[in-house]
């Protein structure tokens, strides 16, 4: 049975699911859609047009879909979607797409510590934990699996690959692949994520092969056109390998390079 504490202000147009929690004063806008079992703590402020899942936690001061901070936004309709079962500390800010019809998207089972922000355009997927202080600038995509350490800031544009761990207080300006560990100010790659792929039930022999991978691309001196090259020439094949370079291929940025 749906809970609304008698000091939360809740526009009539908002869609309330079965077995919510609204906390004191909470503040929903116009145009919010909160699914199944969510819960808001308190002094919670959500604006729309924004869709959020089932069993989603809001803890206090949380802020969001409110408009992008973009200076470009001149007050057209832009939207937030939101999955399930994710938690959201205290004091974070989600904001909407810019472009009109345009969106921010979170997947599900993500875990954002305190003081994150997610700007205009992001995606960002599923499993993914942000420690404390994460921002994502505009149009930022964090795909499955990943951590971001604490302060960890991430340049307009940028993707995150797959599995990947970032260090705190880095700085991340190009793209980052799939399946590695970035750190530093500037940042630069350290090697293949190797616990993190474990937690994920990689098998050894498939990281194994991640790390020859990644030997080619950065530690052997090749022009990476080269060692794209020779990667798509590996048999057996290997799914994450090839995952691994379709991701750069595709980079508009170009991407971390590294070391060890």
């Amino acid at each position: 049975m749906t809970e609304i504490h008698p000091t939360a202000v809740i526009d009539p147009s908002v869609e309330i699911g079965a077995d919510c929690h609204i906390g004191p004063y909470c503040v929903l806008h116009a145009g919010v859609v909160l699914g199944d079992g969510c819960w808001l703590q308190n002094h919670v402020t959500m604006a729309g047009p924004s869709f959020i899942g089932a069993r989603n936690k809001f803890y206090a001061f949380t802020s969001i879909g409110q408009q992008t901070q973009d200076l470009k936004y001149v007050g057209e309709p832009t939207h937030l979607e939101i999955g399930s079962d994710n938690t959201f500390r205290e004091f974070i800010t989600i904001n909407r797409g810019t472009a009109p019809g345009s969106y921010t998207r979170i997947g599900s089972h993500n875990n954002l510590l305190a003081y994150c922000h997610v700007a205009h355009d992001c995606v960002v997927g599923n499993h993914v934990i942000f420690s404390n202080s994460v921002g994502l600038a505009g149009h930022v995509t964090v795909s499955d699996g990943v951590i971001l350490g604490g302060l960890t800031a991430i340049h307009q544009f940028c993707r995150v690959g797959r599995h990947v761990m970032i260090g705190g207080l880095a700085k991340i300006i190009k793209d980052v692949p799939p399946f590695t560990i970035a750190d530093g100010n500037p940042s630069a790659l350290r090697g293949i994520n190797v616990v993190g792929l474990e937690r994920a039930g990689l098998p050894a022999a498939e990281v194994r092969i991640l790390k020859e991978a990644y030997k080619t691309l950065f530690m052997r001196g090749l022009p990476l056109s080269e060692a794209l090259a020779v990667l798509r020439t590996l048999t057996p094949v290997s799914e994450r390998v090839n995952h691994l370079v379709e991701f750069i291929e595709a980079s508009e940025r170009g991407v971390l390079r590294g070391g060890r």
